[in-house]
């Protein structure tokens, strides 16, 4: 049986920087020393990672070495690259619940070239957006992970939407207080910003905000970091073609499970 360490962060780094896409939340979470990091260790190099949190996120080839571990930690969710959480998932779903949605084939988008400028009205949230946010990223919580946060956690949800505010991770675009485009950083490293929570107001879909502001800010972050990533659910063919539609190109797979 592989033996589980708490590698060093340079350790963590190293493995994180050989795929900076697929590993930037881990990256980011060694960085800021969130939650729990566990490695496998081959000749002296990190050969697998994962982090254990409110989510379990696996990489690495031999990530069946969590599987006690996950059963352990109780997560909400197992999410990561489809490989990895694959191998994990096989050797822990016996001693786990059955997961209540399992996606499978989640496209990851990356993008390290400009695209055409959107010639939008984007710019970085401030807190007085505080209260216009909320609902709008509480829909978006709720048609990615499928649970109303407002219903579930709602002081937890709108601390951390504050805290995405502060920490200049939130960024709109709006008219008339409507919002026609926000999306937020979920993950930031020096070699990658993954976004989350793409978002138009339903009344105004269909008329290119969301494809304008999108272009906007992937130029404004690849100013500060190599690339700008996220991953999406398969079966929203709507915001594929967008990131499609941008110059965004699928780099890799992720899979989720839920509990």
């Amino acid at each position: 049986m592989a033996q589980l360490v708490e590698p060093s962060l340079e350790e963590a780094l190293e493995f994180c920087a050989a795929e900076p896409v697929e590993r930037v939340f881990l990256e980011e979470a060694a960085r800021r020393d969130v939650g729990r990091l566990l490695a496998v260790i081959e000749r002296g190099e990190v050969a697998s990672l994962c982090h254990f949190g409110a989510n379990v996120v696996p990489s690495g080839a031999g990530s069946a070495a969590f599987a006690e571990e996950t059963t352990r930690a109780k997560a909400r969710m197992i999410i990561g690259e489809e490989r990895a959480v694959t191998e994990l998932w096989e050797a822990a779903r016996e001693e786990m619940p059955s997961p209540r949605e399992d996606r499978p084939g989640q496209p990851v988008f990356a993008i390290d070239e400009p695209p055409e400028a959107g010639r939008s009205a984007l710019r970085e949230a401030t807190p007085s957006d505080f209260e216009l946010l909320i609902p709008a990223c509480a829909a978006t919580h709720e048609g990615e992970i499928g649970v109303d946060p407002l219903r579930t956690d709602a002081a937890g949800f709108r601390r951390r939407t504050r805290q995405q505010i502060e920490d200049g991770r939130s960024w709109l675009w709006l008219e008339d207080g409507t919002i026609l485009f926000k999306a937020e950083a979920s993950a930031w490293t020096p070699r990658a910003v993954q976004l989350q929570q793409v978002w138009v107001d339903p009344e105004v879909r269909n008329q290119g905000y969301g494809q304008r502001g999108l272009r906007d800010l992937i130029r404004v972050l690849l100013d500060r970091v190599p690339r700008v990533c996220l991953f999406v659910r398969a079966d929203n063919p709507a915001a594929i073609r967008l990131y499609e539609r941008v110059g965004m190109e699928r780099v890799g797979f992720y899979r989720s499970l839920l509990f």
